[in-house]
């Protein structure tokens, strides 16, 4: 088996999310390869985004669009950096986060997709499927699945 090229991380801020980025960027650093960092995003609608505006008047912007997502990827970033990965990337994409992953994989040429296990083990997640389940399924590379919980 050759070294990856480019690993593809999924993460939405969590705790549980970043020690999947934590793994992935050891890998990166390990593979010397590129390490793409993903969040998935829904904007906010209607009477959330009334209700924000009027809370947070001119901090607003802190919650609107992709403005979350991109917050979550800078910490990310900064603690794939300090972690030894060299080449980072990051992406917010709007969208469910199947839906994203599967989409950020094919798009960017992943070789490596890492995210965490939270959900695998949920009665919701046997029941209905959880993200991790779903991207592994789906997915047309490898995929780890790092224990977070």
């Amino acid at each position: 088996m050759g070294s990856y090229k480019k690993i593809l991380v999924g993460t939405d801020g969590s705790d549980t999310s970043l020690i999947a980025v934590d793994r992935a960027s050891a890998l990166a650093s390990d593979n010397g390869a590129e390490l793409l960092i993903v969040t998935a995003y829904e904007p906010a609608h209607g009477s959330e985004t009334n209700a924000a505006a009027t809370a947070l008047k001119e901090e607003a912007y802190q919650v609107f669009g992709s403005a979350p997502a991109e917050s979550v990827l800078r910490d990310a970033a900064d603690r794939a950096r300090a972690a030894g990965a060299d080449k980072v990337e990051t992406r917010a994409l709007k969208g469910p986060p199947v839906d994203v992953l599967d989409q950020a994989v094919a798009d960017s040429g992943a070789d490596l997709l890492v995210i965490g296990n939270v959900g695998l083990t949920s009665l919701s997640g046997r029941i209905l499927g959880s993200v991790p389940q779903s991207v592994a399924r789906r997915s047309g590379v490898d995929v780890l699945i790092v224990h977070t919980s």
